[in-house]
């Protein structure tokens, strides 16, 4: 299992800024775990279904730095040159 470097996360996470990147990498995580955090992100009801402990660990590190990072980019709204919707 490879550790995470910076070009893993930029490759993985959208929107990640400098801190979010260090603070990722800083989990000592490794790409699987990326990949595995993001899927619990995505949908975690197959998961559970399959009976799969919830995440811990790094892991849950991993989906906690994620989450925060989706809600920041829902609270900035609308990012430059979307269009606003129509009634």
């Amino acid at each position: 299992m490879t550790r995470l470097s910076r070009d893993d996360v930029i490759k993985s996470v959208d929107r990640a800024d400098e801190f979010t990147i260090a603070e990722i990498i800083g989990t000592g995580a490794t790409v699987e775990e990326l990949a595995e955090a993001q899927a619990w992100l995505a949908n975690d009801e197959p998961m559970i279904n399959d009976l799969r402990p919830l995440a811990h660990g790094r892991v849950r590190e991993l989906v906690d730095i994620l989450s925060e990072l989706d809600e920041d980019s829902e609270e900035d709204g609308p990012t430059l040159g979307s269009q606003p919707a129509e009634n």
